[in-house]
Parts: C-alpha cells; sequence; structure tokens
C-alpha cells in the first residue's frame, strides 16, 4: 500500500471551488478576516473567504460535532453515526454515487484509513439507495455511509454549504471539527493531519 500513487488535486476544479466559496462569503456577510468557527462550543460553519481546506488550531478553538447519525448504507435496518465511535478520530465524508469526484476519492478514503487506523464515515446526500449500495459493494468499501437522501444530518454543520459534494471534515478525538476539506481529499495532506490528531491527549 506504501507504494500507491498520490492523486493530485485539480487546479481548474478548486480554482472554481473558490469562487463559489466566495459567494457563499458574500451572501453570509462574511469577511475574509472571520474565523471559520463562530464562537461557542457547537461547531458552525462560517464561509472561509476563499479557502478551501481550513484548519482549526488550537484544539480550544473547535467546535463540536453533535446528532450526526442515521441508516447505515451497508447495514440496512441498522443506524451509524459519530456516537459509534467514542474517542476516535474521524473523517466524516460527505459524497454521492452520482459526483465524479467522490467516486474517484473512495480509494484514497480507504488507503488513508488503513494507513492510520482512522474511522472513515461518508453521508451519501441526494443519491438513490440501490446506486450507492451496489457503488460501495462493488468496490469493497470497508467503511460505512450514512443513507441522507434529503441531507437532515447537515443540520448539525449549522452553516455548512449543502452544495459543497465532495468535501470532508475531520474530526479531533472529542469530535471536534479540526480541519475541513471543501474538495476532493489529498491522502498527503490528509495522512499527516490525521496523525497528528491521533497524538494529541
Amino acid at each position: 500500500m506504501t507504494g500507491k500513487p498520490v492523486r493530485s488535486r485539480r487546479v481548474g476544479r478548486r480554482k472554481g471551488l473558490a469562487g463559489l466559496v466566495a459567494v457563499l462569503a458574500l451572501l453570509a456577510g462574511c469577511s475574509g478576516t472571520q474565523e471559520a468557527v463562530a464562537g461557542g462550543t457547537e461547531f458552525a460553519f462560517v464561509a472561509p473567504g476563499g479557502k478551501t481546506f481550513i484548519t482549526y488550531d488550537p484544539p480550544e478553538s473547535r467546535g463540536t460535532v453533535t446528532g450526526i447519525s442515521g441508516d447505515s448504507l451497508l447495514r440496512p435496518g441498522e443506524t451509524v453515526g459519530l456516537d459509534d465511535y467514542p474517542g476516535r478520530v474521524v473523517v466524516l465524508n460527505l459524497w454521492g454515487s452520482w459526483c465524479g469526484p467522490c467516486r474517484e476519492e473512495v480509494p484514497d478514503l480507504q488507503f488513508v484509513a488503513e494507513q492510520t487506523g482512522a474511522t472513515v464515515l461518508g453521508i451519501d446526500l441526494r443519491d438513490d439507495r440501490q446506486a450507492a449500495t451496489d457503488f460501495l459493494r462493488d468496490r469493497a468499501v470497508g467503511y460505512d455511509s450514512i443513507y441522507d437522501n434529503p441531507g437532515r444530518t447537515l443540520v448539525a454543520l449549522s452553516g455548512y454549504p449543502r452544495n459543497a459534494v465532495p468535501s470532508t471534515l475531520v474530526l479531533d478525538k472529542r469530535h471536534r471539527v479540526a480541519a475541513v476539506d471543501l474538495l476532493q481529499i489529498r491522502p498527503s495532506e490528509l495522512i499527516p493531519l490525521v496523525q497528528r490528531l491521533q497524538s494529541e491527549p
């Protein structure tokens, strides 16, 4: 696994999403100097002034995510959520089987999980359940996803842009948001971040 090549990020797509984030910032009345987590202990996303990869440090500045759970995509009739992974770093990935970049990053998310031991949990949005299930099973994906066609779980991510798919939130062991990536993930960025969070007390 260590010899697997890392995909390069598509610069054109990043520029396009940077423009979208800038528009979101204007709509939210935010300036580039505002913090991307509002005050308080609960996570509240604030448009980050054009940034597409945001980290939150020191740890005390991180907002906590709660209430993320829903129908398991791989285990019909069961519920899966953050509460199933206490004390673990969680890579929370928003995706859909209809989304090309989402499909491309699945092997990279599995690679990150294998290399770090972190938990990856997907949130499958605006999708057909059978198509999403078939996609995961055909590729032997080892991590589960919440099936959330209408996006109800995003209520727990206050202010988070619903059209940012794929995107990824990295939660520390207390399930506080340590980073947000508004584009397709890069293992070369994500693995060191996860390892650093795992080493935190």
